[in-house]
């Protein structure tokens, strides 16, 4: 008997990320380059140090290109028996199942109207908000809202009530495993929702 779901990758991270390595990786390749033809081309540092120093700054922004590529998957959500685990690369929370009064399948674009947010920050998510969410409706927080604010993106809240939202990209098989389990559901012998059914809860608000 299935009592854990899959992991879900969470987009927003794993777009964020995807939009970051390419950036770091283009500064680690042109610093090398200019420490590479230094010596030819450009004027000798004064310091022996400078050089070493271009060096140095190479390597870590390719250790940073490293570490994003690698951590665009590893944010996810996943259901277990009793709770919903959500991992970020700087924060791990269950959220008790006891804590869930309701999923509602939402439109990011409904969620973060273009009014609430600036024409900069709606260029950058601009593909997200075509997409489906799943707003998990909380009667409290797992942890105090300021400490989720500081490790999460603003796009997992809509406002200040309990609540998170979550952005996969396989949001009907994850909305359908979380009720299975939450409501104490086999995944093997559960079957799944209508499409109608779920489709039909995008035109709905959170009351």
């Amino acid at each position: 008997m299935a009592k854990i779901g899959k992991r879900y990758p969470l987009l927003i991270y794993e777009y964020t990320l995807s939009r970051w390595y390419p950036a770091t990786l283009a500064i680690s390749i042109f610093l090398f380059i200019l420490w590479w033809f230094q010596p030819r081309y450009l004027p000798k540092p004064e310091t022996t140090g400078q050089d070493l120093q271009l060096l140095i700054i190479s390597g870590l922004a390719l250790l940073m290109t490293i570490f994003l590529f690698l951590m665009r998957k590893a944010a996810y959500v996943r259901p277990h028996k009793k709770h919903l685990r959500l991992v970020t690369p700087f924060l791990r929370i269950n959220i008790s199942y006891k804590r869930i009064i309701q999923t509602r399948a939402t439109e990011m674009s409904t969620l973060f109207p273009s009014s609430t947010i600036n024409h900069l920050q709606r260029e950058s998510i601009a593909p997200l908000l075509a997409k489906t969410a799943i707003v998990v409706k909380l009667n409290e927080f797992p942890i105090p809202l300021p400490i989720l604010r500081f490790f999460l993106s603003p796009l997992f809240f809509k406002d200040k009530t309990p609540h998170i939202v979550l952005l996969v990209d396989n949001w009907m098989r994850f909305s359908t495993e979380l009720e299975s389990l939450r409501t104490g559901g086999d995944l093997a012998t559960q079957p799944h929702k209508d499409r109608s059914s779920l489709l039909s809860s995008l035109s709905g608000d959170d009351k």
